[in-house]
């Protein structure tokens, strides 16, 4: 609300619409959401409005969320996301990389290099709430803000303050930490684009092998995660450090997943970062019948279940067509407890590693997924006595 009475003031012309987006996460949120809509009409501003299909259950799902509806309007009117982050914001978000064991790329936070413009980012949380006050501004405190629940709310709330008391330069040593990750990221994005081609008339990326081992392990943590963006591959510390030590050690012809489908290949001479291989069968769907083999995957009608959390067991729905095919990037489920995440973050919770991850089934009811077999299941195909459905058992071979 700062930022919008701010721009409203000093640059209301270069405004084409304000968005904003509820979360469905209970009264508050509608209500901002609702009270951002009238005062932006009130100054003068189009308004676009958008909520969320399903609730989300934690910070990333909302974020996720959040931005897939800012962007998508941000490209239908040709326009650039101005966001209110503050230096808080920033440093919070430092911090957090720092305890993800995040490396340079991830550690320059909100200084990294982005379409997004952020024109509070030099100032605090407090001097934005000074100048919405004195601006006349009315805003609703979003209640989640006070929940110990959420990661960032533990690190404002408790960790930063005890921090402060240990060591007071650490909002600084932070910040330079951030501007220091920033310029080593900037150097190794622009090697990154001298090393790299895109092989003709595909998305895949290649790399001449000479150019990758003649590096260390440190160089190569830094390299492959610059490499891996100019697909829109968001690399982890793990998936890095697999990378570089694929990248030494990697024979002719083995191949290494990533997330999203994607893979590293080792070629005789050069390294390609392409889209995993998948067989026809993988890309198709298969009717679940009893004794339906998904690659490593058997399903087998389950006589009895008992109630519980067991799930290599699921009660499907009776006159749905039933159907098993791979997952695939951007699929979501509901959990038995209602929110809606991505399939991948099941699959990462579950701690399924990354070449199983790659294969793994879904199983759907009409053209929804119910059930990833051995992971979770959707409240359509939780186990409840009385409830009419068809029981299913999963069976994974794990040889």
């Amino acid at each position: 609300m700062a930022l919008l009475h701010a721009i409203a003031r000093t640059r209301r012309r270069s405004v084409a619409l304000v968005a904003t987006f509820d979360h469905g996460t209970g009264p508050a949120a509608e209500a901002a959401a609702g009270l951002v809509a009238r005062e932006a009409a009130r100054l003068g501003f189009a308004v676009v409005q958008g909520r969320t299909a399903a609730v989300a259950t934690n910070e990333a799902g909302w974020r996720a969320e959040r931005w897939e509806f800012l962007t998508s309007v941000a490209r239908d009117v040709g326009g650039v996301i101005v966001t209110a982050h503050t230096r808080d914001d920033h440093i919070e978000t430092v911090l957090m990389r720092v305890l993800r064991m995040a490396g340079a790329r991830g550690l320059a936070a909100l200084y990294a290099a982005s379409a997004i413009t952020r024109p509070l980012l030099s100032f605090s949380r407090d001097e934005v709430g000074r100048y919405a006050a004195g601006a006349g501004a009315r805003w609703i405190e979003d209640p989640t803000n006070e929940s110990n629940a959420f990661l960032r709310n533990r690190v404002r709330r408790d960790l930063l303050p005890a921090l402060r008391e240990v060591r007071p330069a650490i909002e600084h040593e932070l910040d330079d930490i951030a501007r220091r990750a920033a310029t080593v990221r900037i150097d190794v994005e622009r090697y990154a684009e001298q090393i790299v081609s895109r092989r003709a008339g595909s998305d895949a990326l290649t790399v001449e092998a000479a150019r990758l081992t003649r590096h260390s392990r440190a160089q190569l943590s830094l390299l492959w995660p610059a490499i891996a963006s100019g697909v829109g591959v968001a690399m982890d510390w793990r998936g890095t450090e697999r990378a570089s030590a694929f990248t030494m050690q990697g024979q002719v012809g083995a191949r290494m997943p990533l997330s999203g489908g994607w893979e590293i290949a080792r070629e005789r001479d050069r390294f390609e970062l392409r889209r995993a291989e998948r067989s026809a069968g993988q890309e198709a769907r298969l009717p679940l019948a009893p004794g339906a083999r998904w690659d490593a995957w058997r399903f087998e009608p389950a006589a009895v279940a008992r109630q519980g959390a067991d799930a290599w067991v699921a009660q499907l729905p009776l006159g749905a067509t039933l159907s098993i095919r791979c997952w695939r990037p951007g699929d979501r489920m509901r959990s038995e407890a209602g929110g809606r995440r991505r399939v991948k973050r099941f699959l990462s919770d579950a701690r399924v590693n990354g070449t199983n991850r790659g294969r793994w089934p879904v199983v759907l009811a009409d053209d929804e997924i119910v059930w990833i077999p051995g992971v979770r299941r959707s409240d359509a195909a939780a186990v409840r006595p009385g409830r009419p459905g068809v029981l299913y058992r999963c069976e994974l071979d794990r040889r």
